[in-house]
């Protein structure tokens, strides 16, 4: 596997894993807690949970294509734990991989 398809893929996988942290979080927890309705939180919190596995997986995966330090990778894998973070990390992984690409070619 490239970098390019590894980087495509953890997009994917950042990009769900932090829609489905936000509807947990925004929506699935108020839910319960402010409407007694369980449900969302079971539903989505389970979804979320096995994004965040596929998440951990594409992860795992880049940062062993780009020669990442273990403290790195540990970052971005708790990027998909805090709302928002998941996003915020794709952005600057993959500006960071394609300027070291640029750089590579140029």
């Amino acid at each position: 596997m490239s970098i390019a398809i590894a980087l495509r893929a953890y997009r994917v996988a950042a990009w769900v894993t932090g829609v489905g942290l936000l509807l947990l979080t925004f929506y699935a927890i108020p839910a319960k807690y402010l409407f007694g309705d369980p449900r969302p939180v079971a539903v989505i919190g389970m979804l979320h949970g096995f994004l965040y596995m596929i998440y951990i997986v594409c992860t795992l995966l880049l940062a062993e294509r780009c020669r990442w330090k273990p403290v790195r990778a540990l970052v971005v894998l708790l990027a998909g734990t805090i709302p928002i973070a998941s996003f915020v990390a794709e952005r600057k992984v993959t500006r960071q991989i394609k300027e070291t690409a640029l750089a590579t070619m140029g």
